[in-house]
């Protein structure tokens, strides 16, 4: 089973950025990832998706615009870089991976249902 540990998160102002880290002891080169957040009293939400191999990016209408999802395969992590961060961001954020062989997220959309293996989150707070 694959493991995966996300960092980065934190308290952050209004306006401010903010990098998260999804890291794993193997390769995550041939899995699309997703980024999920979770706020108090709320549903889990999908939010980021890389393709295996960069093939493509998808991104929830909320953070559009203001969060960059991208990868580096030789170091096993996947990053969500968020700028411009709002009091309603405030959220546990997870990774996860689809651990079919190259997977896409023109397949796994933002469903959480198609991500398998789930890191245990990385709480970012952003006060109003």
């Amino acid at each position: 089973q694959l493991q995966l540990v996300e960092s980065g998160g934190g308290l952050v102002q209004p306006g401010r950025s903010l990098r998260l880290s999804c890291t794993a002891s193997v390769t995550l080169e041939y899995y699309a990832i997703g980024w999920f957040r979770q706020a108090p009293g709320k549903e889990r939400e999908g939010i980021s998706c890389i393709s295996s191999r960069s093939g493509g990016k998808e991104y929830a209408e909320t953070v559009k615009g203001r969060f960059t999802i991208s990868r580096d395969d030789a170091e096993n992590t996947v990053y969500l870089r968020m700028t411009n961060l709002k009091p309603e961001d405030t959220a546990v954020y997870y990774c996860a991976a689809n651990l079919a062989w190259l997977s896409s997220c023109s397949d796994t959309g933002l469903r959480e249902r198609e991500f398998s293996s789930w890191g245990r989150g990385t709480q970012v707070t952003v006060p109003s």
